[in-house]
């Protein structure tokens, strides 16, 4: 989480959303500094089972993750 003050704004909000849907994790959010899919590949999970679902489904084919 991000917690705290721009200047005269509050900030409050997830750097991270993940969501497991069917049998894919889709990753709605990644505002960390290492990418998130990135490491679960390392960790074993396959290409085909991650979808960024942060990019426009039309554009997921050129990630070289699932399209959904």
């Amino acid at each position: 989480m991000r917690v705290g003050w721009l200047k005269n704004h509050r900030v409050h909000g997830a750097s991270l959303h993940l969501d497991i849907i069917g049998d894919k994790i889709w990753i709605q959010r990644d505002g960390t500094d290492r990418p998130i899919a990135d490491e679960l590949v390392e960790a074993g999970v396959p290409k085909e089972d991650i979808v960024l679902a942060f990019y426009p489904e039309n554009m997921r084919a050129y990630t070289g993750f699932a399209v959904r």
